[in-house]
This record gives structure tokens, C-alpha cells and sequence, in this order.
């Protein structure tokens, strides 16, 4: 019984070692390969209507333009583009 719980007790903060060090890689992977680190994304979503249970419309702002998509099960498809809102004068 002591012995499975020094066991434990050696291994469970290794574990959580482990489990810390993968997750800062990873950041330090995302940020080599030009993913956001700081958390700003370049791609947003403005907005959804679910149109049917297989069928959404989405409003995607990127670089200053809104794009219509709509997203079924047979993938996304562009219906319009547009300058974005807050960029109209």
C-alpha cells in the first residue's frame, strides 16, 4: 500500500509536468508557424442564421471585407462579398 502511494506521489506531478510543458510547445509551435498568440484572430464571425437543420448562412468578416457563405454537409460555399460595415463612409 506505501508503495503505490509513493508511486503516486512521484508520478501524478510528473504527469501534470508533462501535461504543462506539451501545452507551452505547443504554444511556442503556434507562434513559429504564424498562428495567433495574443489571441486576435484574423477571420471573425459576425454573424449565423440556421436556415435548416443542414443548412446555416454565416456572415465572415476578413481583411475588411464581409463574405456570405453558406455551410451545409457538403461543405462551405461563397455567395457574396461585400466591404465591411464599419469601413463604409
Amino acid at each position: 500500500m506505501i508503495w503505490y502511494v509513493l508511486k503516486l506521489l512521484v508520478l501524478l506531478p510528473l504527469i501534470g509536468a508533462l501535461a504543462w510543458a506539451s501545452l507551452k510547445f505547443a504554444q511556442k509551435m503556434q507562434a513559429k508557424l504564424g498562428g495567433p498568440v495574443d489571441g486576435t484572430k484574423r477571420v471573425r464571425i459576425v454573424e449565423t442564421t440556421m436556415l435548416s437543420p443542414s443548412l446555416k448562412l454565416a456572415v465572415i468578416e476578413f481583411r475588411g471585407r464581409e463574405i456570405l457563405v453558406s455551410a451545409s454537409r457538403n461543405g462551405l460555399t461563397r455567395l457574396a462579398e461585400a466591404p465591411a460595415e464599419g469601413d463604409q463612409a
